[in-house]
């Protein structure tokens, strides 16, 4: 069996690495970096990137992270993980339909309810250049995602402290790999204190504290 995941730590295939070492499952890693970080793409001696022919024999549509399981071709980085949970089982995957339907749920809302905006907050709140930043931007985030933050936050407190089942599992990766995008909002925490607490023990464990270490050690 042979696992490749392709993409830079500094993307969202931090998200198929922490599910691989939760998994302990053994990877080889390409590391594919986005064109837009490369002086050149053109350039014969640039670094393997989204829009190197290479990697587009991998992912047509230019994007990471990407996968390739013994010959199957993934993308679509929550997609990943949920078909790797699924492949492998254990306490991290769904334990039936019921559960499937619940990490799908979940994984959507990430996307399309918070992630838009937490980007906003990571890079024109904190990352970006001051002369770079939209305060307009941070505003409309500000403004939208209290209300999902106290979505999960409700179901948190009813879950036990997870996203779904009682217990850590995939859906709690995928979503806290898109909330951690909102940390510089310190306010939106402190009004949602099983968020906090939740991000916090996530981000406290091995496999992700693994994965941080590798993404730190990466060239910015």
């Amino acid at each position: 069996m042979s696992l490749t995941i392709y993409g830079c730590y500094r993307s969202r295939a931090t998200r198929n690495v922490w599910l691989a070492n939760e998994l302990g499952l053994a990877f080889k890693h390409v590391p594919v970096i986005q064109a837009y970080r490369v002086a050149d793409p053109s350039a014969p001696d640039a670094p393997l990137h989204t829009r190197s022919p290479e990697f587009l024999k991998v992912n047509p549509n230019g994007h990471i992270p990407s996968i390739d399981d013994d010959g199957f071709k993934l993308h679509e980085s929550l997609a990943i993980n949920l078909y790797l949970a699924r492949k492998h089982g254990g306490p991290l995957a769904p334990k039936d339909a019921k559960e499937e339907g619940l990490a799908v749920m979940w994984s959507l809302w990430a996307a399309t309810e918070c992630e838009t905006h937490a980007l906003n907050l990571l890079y024109h709140l904190a990352g970006y250049p001051s002369e770079k930043r939209d305060p307009k931007l941070v505003e409309a985030a500000l403004t939208a995602l209290p209300a999902p933050f106290a979505v999960l936050d409700r179901a948190l407190a009813e879950g036990g402290g997870f996203v779904m089942g009682g217990r850590f599992t995939v859906a709690d990766i995928n979503v806290a790999e898109v909330i951690r995008y909102a940390k510089p909002a310190t306010s939106l925490f402190e009004a949602a204190p099983h968020v906090k607490a939740w991000l916090d023990a996530c981000q406290a464990r091995p496999a992700f504290k693994a994965m941080w270490q590798a993404r730190e050690a990466e060239a910015a």
